[in-house]
């Protein structure tokens, strides 16, 4: 049987940064992966609702959603899961929240620079794609 899945991924940014975090050695999908936040949409959620709701289970934040800026697609499984993956731009409720990682979920989380994004994304990897866009398009909104 073939499914569609619907995931969503914020850029979340503060003073010029973006917040990524390291899927834990421990997942079964992508372990030790760099990644944006967010996760899969679940049953009658909304994509909003989905986001606010992983930026709460995987950092413990409040989140100010944004407008979606990119998408991206993929297939896995050997051809059964085909992947819609949206991504919007966010911001903290609160810019001194702490974060608390959720270490089920992620091993560790950084807040990079534009200029940092190749270490932590390959050049033809698809979210490292959305990385550059994010950063591309916040700096022209300015």
């Amino acid at each position: 049987m073939k499914r569609q899945i619907i995931t969503a991924c914020v850029f979340l940014h503060n003073e010029g940064k973006v917040l990524v975090g390291k899927r834990s050695n421990r997942k079964s999908f992508l372990p030790g992966k760099w990644e944006l936040p967010g996760g899969h949409v679940e049953f009658s959620e909304t994509i909003g609702q989905c986001l606010k709701r992983e930026l709460q289970e995987e950092f413990k934040i409040d989140i100010i959603l944004d407008k979606p800026y990119s998408e991206f697609t993929y297939v896995m499984n050997n051809g059964k899961d085909h992947v819609v993956e949206v991504l919007y731009f966010a911001t903290m409720k609160n810019p001194n929240q702490k974060i608390e990682l959720n270490r089920n979920e992620l091993d560790e989380y950084k807040w990079i620079s534009k200029n940092e994004v190749d270490s932590y994304f390959k050049d033809n990897d698809d979210e490292g794609s959305v990385v550059r866009k994010g950063f591309e398009m916040l700096k022209t909104e300015k």
